[in-house]
C-alpha cells in the first residue's frame, strides 16, 4: 500500500498539476492533488496520484542515481509498445524529459488495482498451499507468454541487440560491480571470472523482463489464476530468456536456504505450496518447450546480477545520495548473494 512520501523524494505538486492538465490527464490544474508513495521496491521511485476522482501512477529515477539503467523514456517506450498487443502491461499515458517539472524525467501510467504478493501480504491473507500451486502456475504461464510475445509486431524490434547479449551482460555486470564496490568480496571476483569462462555461446532470444518475481505482478483480487499486470519494466530488453529465468531463480528463495538468506530476502516463495527452484526450472521447460541447459551458469548469473543491483543501491546510500534507511545494510545482501553464487558453482546445484 502507498504511504506518505519519504523526505527528500517529494514532488512539486504545482508544476505537476500544470503538466497533467496540459496533457489532458486532468481538467483543472487547480484540482486538489494527493500524492503518496509506494514503499516497496529499491529502484525507480513510484508514486500514486489521486486527483479528480482518478488514480494515476508516476515513475521517476531515484535521487542520486546515474541515468544509465534508469531511463524513463525507454521504459515508457516499452510500455507504449506492449500496450499495442500485450494485455498484461499497464497503459502508459505520457512521458517527459523536462527535469524542471519535478526535478527528473518521469512518465505517468494507469494504476492497476489488485494484489501484489509480498511475503507480508501472503501472511496477512493466509494464502493456502493449494492457492500457491495456482499462484505459481499463473505466474509461470505469464512468464512463458512474455517470452513468446511477438515484439516486432508492436515496434519493439530495436529495443536491444540479441546477438552477443550474454557476453555483454557478463561483461557489463562485472564492470558495474567494480564501479559500485565499497568493500572487498573475494567471492565476487571468483564468480565474475567463472561466468566469463563458462558462458553459453549459442542461445535463443526473446523479449525479456529482467526482474520477474511475485511482487512485480498484480493478481486479480479473489482470483489467483488471473494476473492483471506485470510491473517494473525498466530492464526489459531483447535477450536470452534463460537469463531472465536465472534472475527469477535468484529471487526464488526456499525454506531450506540458509537462515541469513531468509532473513535478508523474505519472499512468499518460501511458503508451502510453491515449487522448488529445480521444479520451477522443469515446469518452465515443459511450458516453454525450451531445454534448460547450463542451469548453473544462469542461476549464478542471476544471483550475481541481483548482488550488483543491491550493491549499486547501497553505494548511493553509502555516499549520502539517499537517506532511505532500508538501504543501510544492503552491502550484506551483496556479500550473501555472491557467496550463494559461488557455492552453487562449486556444488553444481541450485538448491
Amino acid at each position: 500500500m502507498p504511504q506518505k512520501v519519504r523526505k527528500g523524494e517529494e514532488l512539486n505538486e504545482k508544476t505537476l498539476n500544470k503538466f497533467l492538465q496540459e496533457n489532458k490527464l486532468i481538467k483543472d490544474r487547480k484540482s486538489e492533488l494527493n500524492v503518496t508513495q509506494f514503499a516497496t521496491g529499491f529502484s525507480n521511485l513510484t508514486y500514486l496520484l489521486n486527483i479528480e476522482g482518478k488514480q494515476l501512477v508516476l515513475r521517476r529515477p531515484p535521487v542520486g542515481a546515474i541515468k544509465r539503467g534508469h531511463d524513463m523514456g525507454r521504459e515508457f517506450k516499452v510500455l507504449s509498445g506492449l500496450n499495442k498487443g500485450f494485455a498484461k502491461a499497464p497503459k502508459a499515458y505520457v512521458y517527459t524529459a523536462d527535469e524542471a517539472i519535478i526535478g527528473a524525467p518521469f512518465y505517468v501510467m494507469e494504476y492497476v488495482d489488485g494484489v501484489i504478493l509480498s511475503r507480508k501480504e501472503a501472511k496477512k491473507r493466509a494464502v493456502l498451499a493449494s492457492d500457491f500451486a495456482i499462484v505459481a502456475d499463473s505466474w509461470l504461464n505469464t512468464f512463458v507468454d512474455l517470452h513468446r510475445f511477438d515484439y516486432e509486431a508492436v515496434g519493439l524490434g530495436d529495443l536491444g541487440r540479441p546477438k552477443g547479449y550474454v557476453e555483454r551482460q557478463v561483461l557489463n555486470w562485472g564492470k558495474q560491480y567494480l564501479r559500485a564496490a565499497t568493500e572487498e568480496i573475494p567471492e565476487a571476483e571468483k564468480v565474475m571470472a567463472w561466468l566469463e569462462a563458462n558462458q553459453p555461446r549459442q542461445y535463443d532470444f526473446s523479449l525479456i523482463h529482467n526482474d520477474y518475481k511475485y511482487d512485480n505482478v498484480v493478481f486479480k483480487e479473489g482470483d489467483w489464476a488471473a494476473i492483471r499486470a506485470i510491473l517494473d519494466w525498466e530492464m526489459c530488453t531483447l535477450g536470452d530468456p534463460l537469463m531472465d529465468l536465472g534472475t527469477s531463480l535468484a529471487y526464488w528463495t526456499m525454506p531450506t536456504d540458509n537462515e541469513l538468506v531468509l532473513k535478508s530476502w523474505p519472499s512468499p516463495t518460501t511458503l508451502d505450496g510453491n515449487p522448488s527452484r529445480q521444479e520451477l526450472v522443469e515446469l518452465y521447460g515443459e511450458k516453454s518447450g525450451r531445454s534448460v541447459k547450463n542451469l548453473i551458469f544462469y542461476y549464478a548469473y542471476g544471483l550475481f546480477k541481483v548482488a550488483v543491483i543491491v550493491q549499486q543501491i547501497y553505494y548511493r546510500y553509502n555516499k549520502g545520495l539517499t537517506t532511505d534507511e532500508r538501504f543501510a545494510n544492503l552491502n550484506q545482501a551483496t556479500r550473501l548473494f555472491c557467496s550463494m553464487a559461488w557455492q552453487a558453482i562449486q556444488r553444481k546445484r541450485i538448491e
